[in-house]
């Protein structure tokens, strides 16, 4: 069969984007890794759902790059977001997740013109349970140095509502990659720790209202950015004081972010604003005996090329301030 697709990506983080046909079968799994295969059109970090909800006016679903599907993630929302809003003509709506209904809106051009949406992030807890963490019977881990981990870290574990473990690292581990790699490789297989795996972000300041993150996400591996993660990120920055709380800059390896963090009357509030660019559009044809193979494709350069001016921008702001 024949399907279309968008290929969209936020803050660098890339998916293509299916709104389902009604009376037919997917099998979203073996689709996902396909599609989102390296040597397939360069691949994609996973894929997303669009479908039609009983109490929203969208939902979503996330299937990572290895067939898994994710609760939730923040910078596919913010394209499934542009891509409902265009078609319902509205400035905002409510999207269907797996574990929440989520607020998206149209927001003012985060960079020159560069198509800029915003996302509810929620929910947010510390409990460890939430994350089907085990660590020495704690009920939280927050801003503590785990020996088994590093000694000259920081951790904190949070879902929200993925789940997520936020190292705030010297330098060098920002500059190598390889201890976040080894850490997050060991969690996301069989350990004493995470039970279901977790996104291990490494985070370091630039200046004093913004951070650069990294992240290593469950199920697809090292991403140039994880919307979950990085407002995971500027929450727990915020949250231990190393910024103040309200509009965070997160600087990442595709771009970069607004995080807007709140918190009344004990309950975190957590807006992420950013991009949501179309790099083409493609038509494919699936066989489950012979795969996914594309069949037609359109580039769409010029949102390219002016994403591409952000991402300059921010690489050059980080070598500026980072401190």
């Amino acid at each position: 069969m024949e399907l279309l697709f968008q290929k969209v990506h936020g803050s660098g983080n890339t998916f293509y984007l299916h709104e389902e046909l009604e009376n037919t079968q997917y099998d979203w799994p073996s689709l996902a890794i396909s599609i989102c295969d390296p040597t397939n059109e360069k691949g994609a970090d996973g894929i997303l759902v669009v479908s039609k909800s009983v109490h929203a006016d969208f939902k979503m679903r996330v299937f990572n790059s290895d067939g898994s599907e994710a609760s939730m993630c923040g910078n596919g929302l913010r394209c499934v977001a542009r891509y409902v809003l265009e078609k319902s003509q509205k400035s905002r709506a409510i999207i269907e997740t797996m574990r929440v209904d989520l607020l998206v809106q149209n927001e003012t051009a985060i960079f020159n013109a560069i198509p800029t949406y915003s996302v509810q992030i929620s929910p947010v807890s510390f409990d460890l349970s939430t994350l089907h963490m085990n660590y020495n019977n704690q009920k939280t881990v927050i801003n503590q140095i785990i020996p088994e981990f590093a000694d000259d870290i920081h951790f904190t574990a949070v879902s929200i509502p993925n789940p997520h473990l936020i190292g705030i690292v010297p330098i060098q581990y920002i500059e190598n990659l390889e201890h976040q790699e080894q850490l997050a490789t060991y969690l996301n297989s069989v350990n004493p720790y995470f039970s279901d795996g977790v996104n291990v972000s490494y985070v370091h300041p630039v200046n004093e209202t913004s951070i650069f993150v990294r992240t290593f996400e469950r199920g697809v591996g090292f991403t140039n950015a994880c919307g979950t993660a990085m407002s995971a990120s500027a929450l727990v920055a915020t949250e231990i004081d190393l910024l103040p709380k309200g509009d965070v800059t997160v600087y990442n390896p595709g771009g970069f972010v607004k995080c807007v963090i709140d918190k009344k009357q004990d309950q975190h509030e957590v807006t992420l604003i950013g991009n949501a660019t179309v790099i083409g559009t493609f038509i494919g044809e699936y066989d489950k005996n012979n795969g996914f193979n594309w069949i037609e494709k359109t580039n769409h350069l010029e949102e390219v090329a002016d994403y591409q001016k952000l991402t300059e921008y921010a690489s050059n702001q980080v070598k500026e301030n980072w401190s």
